[in-house]
């Protein structure tokens, strides 16, 4: 990698000329931030949003990570309807910043009850900066995790007194 530039910056694809300016508009929305590799032989660009769901499945492969959950009240909300509407929910509960050459990651998530939390916060922590690095080329410099609840077996088969 030592070839290779990393740039962050709010990124837009090259427009052909004369194509219309909502494609340009399509195109900020889908990537409001991104990673610019440059390796001499062209660029590629790696959202943030990508890096965010790579770090929601490196959570997800570890034993006793029950599930990720939105960050904040508002988020709770947006992930209940995104579930709701069967939305892609690979990057809920996560949040990146990406720099010129390192990301940093927080992440909220349910853990398995009788679990050890800080075994576990340190394989998720170590998967996350694998993959990302694997796949990105990105040093992460943290991952910040909250241990957010705690799943029991059986939790969702009881059923309410009130009907």
């Amino acid at each position: 990698m030592s070839d290779m530039q990393v740039e962050s910056t709010p990124a837009r694809p090259n427009a052909a000329p004369g194509s219309a300016q909502r494609s340009s508009a399509l195109a900020d929305a889908q990537i409001v931030e991104a990673v610019q590799l440059d390796s001499g032989h062209g660029k590629t660009v790696i959202a943030d949003s990508v890096v965010a769901k790579i770090a929601g499945e490196a959570a997800r492969e570890i034993e006793g990570v029950h599930e990720l959950v939105p960050m904040g009240a508002g988020a709770t909300i947006a992930g209940f309807a995104g579930r709701l509407a069967r939305s892609d929910q690979r990057s809920s509960g996560v949040n990146v910043e990406v720099g010129q050459r390192e990301a940093a990651v927080d992440l909220n998530m349910t853990v398995d009850y009788g679990v050890n939390i800080p075994q576990l916060a340190e394989a998720v922590r170590q998967n996350i900066m694998e993959r990302i690095h694997a796949m990105t080329g990105l040093v992460v410099k943290e991952v910040n995790i909250n241990a957010t609840d705690l799943y029991f077996p059986g939790e969702e088969a009881t059923q309410s007194r009130v009907q």
